[in-house]
């Protein structure tokens, strides 16, 4: 699975180029990203795409040295349900 980072745009996007499914993020200060929005396409879900967009965005996190605010409720979720991967890079 092909996943495209546009950081013009603060999002991440997988699947169908015209109805692609997206993880939107901001970078609210210096060295917090907050993951605010996830979308998957009827289409397109149960396929692990938001899993996928998910495991990219933290990654990603990781890779800029950035800490994880999570205002997107699936994303949350997630990161609840892995919590050992990614303790150490979660917001204080």
């Amino acid at each position: 699975m092909q996943i495209h980072h546009d950081p013009a745009n603060q999002e991440f996007t997988a699947g169908s180029p015209s109805d692609p499914a997206e993880l939107a993020y901001s970078l609210p200060q210096a060295g917090i990203i907050d993951f605010t929005h996830t979308f998957v396409p009827e289409a397109q879900r149960g396929q692990g795409l938001a899993e996928e967009l998910a495991r990219t965005g933290l990654a990603y996190a990781r890779q800029q040295h950035l800490k994880v605010r999570t205002s997107c409720k699936f994303m949350r979720a997630f990161v609840q349900r892995n919590k050992e991967e990614y303790q150490d890079i979660l917001e204080a």
